[in-house]
């Protein structure tokens, strides 16, 4: 049933998941490559085209829009300001290395966009990037099974275990992200009314957004 469910669904998932933000279903693709239910050269490749097309995306968002998109998260909005300085120092290294760091892989492309980076200079290296990122990602994840199967013997009867463990952290680390959008957003909302009762105070008519 898994095998079926794999082989008609499994490169999609893997594709719509490597679109948006992949780390996990990389993984879980990495692990079930090494199981046999798909191939690690086919999930290498799929992953590439699905990270890369959704960050030529971002960028070409942050290029037209970028301002517009951090506003809408205060999270984004700080992490954006922050990414601009770091682009600014060392724009390549940071469009080649943004999706090892975990939590940048949407602001990061929509920064860089916004900070001016020329276009077929970021297609290149994006490119180079998607590709290592891929490779490493999906290579260590296969030999994470590997060693598994090296300290327990035959994975079989644990490998439902294994990929139930790895959506859990995975879901674990995304509901730890949300978490602390929210805390921040109250944050930043209370920041925000704090500065109007002090302007009203002084009758600064202003406003933060304005």
């Amino acid at each position: 049933m898994l095998q079926q469910f794999l082989h008609d669904f499994g490169y999609f998932a893997l594709f719509l998941g490597t679109f948006f933000e992949g780390e996990t279903i990389l993984v879980l693709a990495g692990f079930l490559a090494f199981r046999g239910y798909m191939d690690i050269n086919l999930v290498v490749v799929v992953a590439f085209f699905g990270s890369y097309a959704g960050d030529q995306l971002w960028y070409f968002l942050g290029r037209k829009h970028g301002r517009k998109l951090l506003a809408r998260k205060p999270r984004w909005q700080l992490m954006g300001d922050r990414a601009l300085e770091h682009i600014r120092k060392h724009p390549d290294i940071w469009v080649l290395s943004f999706r090892f760091v975990y939590g940048l892989r949407t602001v990061m492309p929509v920064a860089i966009g916004l900070s001016g980076y020329p276009p077929g200079r970021y297609l290149l290296l994006n490119g180079i990037g998607a590709a290592i990122w891929a490779t490493a990602l999906a290579a260590a994840a296969y030999h994470f099974g590997a060693v598994l199967e090296g300290m327990l013997g035959s994975i079989k009867k644990y490998e439902l275990w294994v990929l139930g463990g790895l959506l859990v952290l995975g879901l674990g680390l995304w509901l730890r992200r949300r978490f602390k959008n929210a805390r921040l957003a109250k944050q930043v909302y209370a920041d925000e009314q704090a500065l109007k009762a002090e302007r009203a105070s002084t009758g600064d008519p202003k406003t933060p957004a304005e």
